[in-house]
């Protein structure tokens, strides 16, 4: 249950996942999953110095995992579910910071920052507008891409006068306003 298709199936395999990661907050989601995996597994590993075994084991063990397995699945729903990427991210930031007293330190620092990282990407990526495309009824029309390409660009923006008109020392009104000294 995806909001959005994961690919389009007019588009050739080999840019299928260029479009699906375009689609939605790849990277974010990418940080925020790898963020969770040294929260998780820290306060579980052990780390073998010769005959000297050094645990990580905290007290909040439980707390670590339940942190870790959340962000990897935020960051699993930022892929899939791109409409719900704000509550992801807002999620990943809060869960990352709890994660500083409960998992080593936020899973020695790594972890931490990759979340808030991740988090901080969900909630400022937008989706691009949708593209509009052209549709010919008549194969003898003419192509209205000049026109449409300078009202897109130019959409913003006050009308624009042409080189004749230019603004001088005594007009009252130039450039819609700009130039309003007289």
């Amino acid at each position: 249950m995806s909001a959005d298709p994961t690919a389009s199936r007019e588009v050739p395999k080999e840019k299928r996942f260029k479009v699906w990661r375009q689609t939605r907050p790849f990277w974010a989601g990418l940080l925020t999953l790898l963020g969770g995996v040294p929260i998780a597994y820290l306060p579980y590993g052990d780390m073998r110095l010769g005959n000297m075994t050094l645990a990580m084991a905290t007290t909040a063990g439980a707390g670590a995992l339940i942190i870790g397995v959340l962000l990897i699945t935020l960051g699993l729903t930022m892929w899939f579910q791109p409409i719900v990427r704000v509550f992801a991210g807002v999620a990943a930031i809060v869960l990352a910071l709890v994660s500083i007293p409960v998992s080593n330190f936020g899973g020695l620092v790594i972890g931490f920052m990759l979340s808030m990282i991740g988090g901080a990407m969900s909630i400022a990526w937008a989706p691009a507008p949708p593209v509009e495309e052209a549709v010919d009824t008549e194969d003898d029309a003419e192509p209205e891409a000049p026109a449409e390409a300078g009202a897109v660009l130019t959409a913003g923006l006050p009308e624009q006068r042409g080189p004749e008109h230019h603004a001088t020392h005594k007009t009252f009104d130039a450039n819609g306003g700009r130039n309003s000294a007289g």
